[in-house]
């Protein structure tokens, strides 16, 4: 028997349905193409790219002239390149050198709130990594994807054919694609990006917290630069995003740690789980999960663990984590999270 609860989610969406079809459907907006060709490059505070867009550009340098390694930080959404300070000064301390960007739409750019595209996102973080390998010949560089980050990395690894990364770490990647989503957000999310795509809506409203630190969720929502409501064609970008990223099973030639929290409130356990066993095992990947871990893995109340296992793993990638981490069968653990209620 179908509960009242389904029957007015189902009565609501056949009138935003309704809607969509009495009136003429708007298509989600997306950023306008930028045309200003220039050389691209690295400056003090920005990176300029080919079409002459401009990105904010934070780094972070150890005291040794030559870094161990370089990584190249992605953000999550609605975040921006500042975010990664703690990660990325504990980093250099042990010797290595971090640079992260405002994506496209998100932090100081302009237009703000407003989605580039997932195959521009992709592409920026191929020239910033590009540009960074120029700037430190003979230095191993990897990449950092945090979040939708992870998905643009993932994005970017699938268009740009190797060499340009030496490896990538996926802390929660957002690999939580349509099929995986319930029945009335898969038919709400369309029909709302095509009728009132501009409609914003908060994380608040939802009640999940990427967190488990109150420090770190008062700063998030002080911080200016954070976009604290989402336009509703946004979520469909992010949601094409998602969808590209998880279409065929990946298989790594290139080392990959993918980052996972029991605690996290974003990604679901059974997309995570959907996603880690369609991956080819033959790749060279290794899935690390943390008990105490929530989705911003590296700002948790635990986070001093995973920020130590990336120093390891930054100095040797493909090296046994920590205890709480390797152990336990982590792919097996995380898919019968998915199943419990």
């Amino acid at each position: 028997m179908t509960s009242p609860g389904a029957n007015t989610l189902v009565a609501r969406s056949l009138v935003l349905l309704s809607n969509c079809l009495l009136c003429a459907c708007v298509m989600p907006r997306t950023q306008d193409l930028v045309d200003r060709p220039q050389e691209p490059r690295l400056e003090d505070n920005r990176v300029v790219l080919a079409d002459g867009a401009t990105l904010p550009l934070v780094s972070w340098h150890a005291a040794d002239a030559s870094p161990r390694a370089v990584i190249v930080a992605v953000h999550g959404l609605n975040q921006h390149a500042a975010v990664f300070a703690d990660i990325a000064e504990h980093l250099a301390v042990a010797g290595f050198a971090t640079y992260a960007f405002d994506q496209r739409g998100f932090g100081a750019t302009e237009p703000r709130g407003i989605w580039a595209g997932e195959d521009l996102l992709a592409d920026d973080v191929w020239q910033v990594t590009r540009l960074v390998r120029l700037r430190h010949p003979g230095v191993p560089v990897y990449g950092f994807g945090e979040s939708l980050g992870g998905a643009v990395l993932l994005h970017a690894l699938g268009r740009h054919p190797q060499p340009w990364l030496d490896g990538a770490v996926l802390s929660a990647p957002a690999v939580w694609n349509r099929r995986a989503m319930p029945w009335y957000q898969r038919m709400a999310l369309p029909i709302l990006a095509h009728t009132w795509r501009g409609l914003k809506l908060s994380g608040r409203s939802v009640g999940r917290l990427p967190t488990d630190d109150p420090e770190v969720l008062r700063g998030l929502r002080a911080d200016p630069l954070v976009i604290q409501k989402t336009r509703v064609d946004v979520l469909w970008g992010v949601a094409n995003l998602m969808d590209a990223v998880t279409a065929v099973p990946q298989r790594f030639e290139l080392p990959t740690l993918i980052l996972y929290g029991e605690h996290d409130e974003i990604v679901p356990p059974r997309a995570m789980c959907a996603w880690v066993t369609s991956l080819d095992p033959s790749g060279r990947w290794q899935f690390a999960l943390y008990p105490n871990g929530w989705h911003l893995l590296t700002r948790d109340l635990d986070g001093a663990t995973v920020r130590a296992d990336l120093t390891k793993w930054f100095l040797s990638p493909g090296v046994t984590l920590a205890v709480e981490a390797d152990s336990g069968a982590p792919k097996a653990r995380i898919c019968d999270d998915a199943k419990r209620p």
